[in-house]
């Protein structure tokens, strides 16, 4: 009965995978859930209104009005406390992404006011697809949570990812994001984001192409679990988003995210180091700009404090620290030797090897490396998923 007095939204829309709902939703009521069914036109065409009626209980909903009543979707947007749509398909997610409004789900989700869970469910040249992605990728930058497909065979018969995950996985993630929600109540978590500017003279630096979007994925991730955050976020572009538990410092050069961190970390459970910090500084900051005259100019520059070092040297028992390394050769040997030379408990290891990973983009690929090896290995996922795994094996330490 892990989802007693729970009240869940099962969306499901026009899919081969529809006919896996069913299950699913037998499994929710027998744990304890109230489910009510929202099914889109072409649902009806994989499995039948009164199938889950009958396991749910409820009427099915299939359109806002039949022609004489009017269904409350601005209610049953109110009255869930979690919506969930599997399978959904790449068309209902282009409607959530843009808004689009012509079914009765499309007009509960965009009414909700709970977490929406998304499970999608189609052919494996589709969910790769750019559109996909992008729409994916909004859907969560909305807030909303991705039930990440699984590898398998396709309707189509190619094998890949797009199969939407078993009814029991659904059930799993579903009872966890209920449950994650108390994993770091009173918890205070020192994180750093995004790129240090080292300045040359007033107009010029050096930095990096880092926009913070991992740091900002797991402290948001955080927050969702009960944390209170400080963020030390460097120079970005990226939308910062506000919570009552979350204080940013926001900083320029290496040196003021030393001195930040120095600050917070003395009060910190957990520290995670995900900002790209500039290894190296100009020996001088010019007061005024740099004139161009020669054909060459040469820059004298030295070592930046080691921020996850420092905070390694001093790190008190109890206290877990997380850190990052990016490489592009002998990934594994050199993100270890970084790991024990700066005490992290993990370092996640993105390698520039891999397409669509690393800094800049929104999806990620990484590797986990604690004291007694690779823990995990994930697959290209968006920044949100791989901010879940990272905590939750963070969460693992404490």
């Amino acid at each position: 009965m892990n989802l007693q007095g729970k009240k869940i939204i099962l969306g499901i829309c026009g899919s081969i995978a529809a006919y896996k709902s069913a299950e699913l939703c037998r499994l929710f009521v027998k744990s304890g859930a109230e489910v009510k069914v929202i099914m889109t036109t072409s649902a009806g065409d994989f499995i039948s209104p009164l199938t889950l009626s009958t396991l749910s209980g409820y009427e099915v909903f299939t359109s806002v009005h039949d022609g004489s009543n009017w269904s409350g979707h601005v209610e049953l947007g109110l009255w869930a406390d979690v919506l969930v749509i599997a399978p959904i398909t790449a068309n209902t997610i282009a409607h959530f992404a843009n808004g689009l409004c012509d079914t009765m789900l499309d007009a509960v989700y965009l009414s909700a006011k709970c977490t929406v869970l998304f499970a999608p469910a189609m052919d494996l040249d589709m969910w790769i697809h750019p559109s996909t992605k992008s729409n994916v990728e909004k859907l969560i930058s909305f807030g909303n949570v991705l039930i990440p497909v699984e590898h398998g065979e396709l309707a189509s018969g190619l094998v890949g990812f797009g199969r939407m995950a078993e009814p029991a996985h659904i059930l799993d993630f579903v009872i966890a994001h209920f449950n994650k929600h108390l994993d770091l109540s009173g918890k205070n978590i020192l994180i750093t984001a995004g790129p240090t500017h080292e300045k040359l003279d007033p107009v010029r630096f050096i930095g990096n192409s880092s926009t913070g979007k991992m740091g900002l994925a797991l402290v948001r991730e955080c927050l969702e679990r009960g944390a209170s955050v400080e963020l030390v976020l460097g120079p970005v572009t990226e939308k910062i988003f506000t919570h009552p538990n979350l204080s940013v410092t926001n900083i320029m050069s290496a040196d003021d995210m030393m001195k930040a961190c120095a600050v917070h970390f003395q009060n910190a459970d957990i520290a995670i180091m995900a900002a790209a910090v500039a290894d190296y500084r100009p020996i001088t900051e010019e007061s005024q700009k740099i004139k161009k005259s020669d054909d060459e100019i040469s820059l004298k520059l030295v070592k930046t404090t080691d921020i996850a070092a420092s905070l390694g040297a001093i790190k008190q028992p109890g206290q877990v620290l997380v850190g990052f390394a990016l490489e592009t050769e002998n990934e594994l040997e050199y993100a270890e030797k970084k790991r024990i030379k700066k005490n992290f408990d993990l370092i996640i290891l993105n390698s520039m090897n891999d397409k669509g990973a690393g800094i800049g983009t929104s999806t990620n690929k990484v590797t986990i490396i604690g004291s007694e090896g690779i823990i995990l290995a994930t697959q290209l996922l968006p920044k949100s998923e791989i901010a879940k795994i990272i905590v939750d094996e963070t969460i693992k330490h404490i």
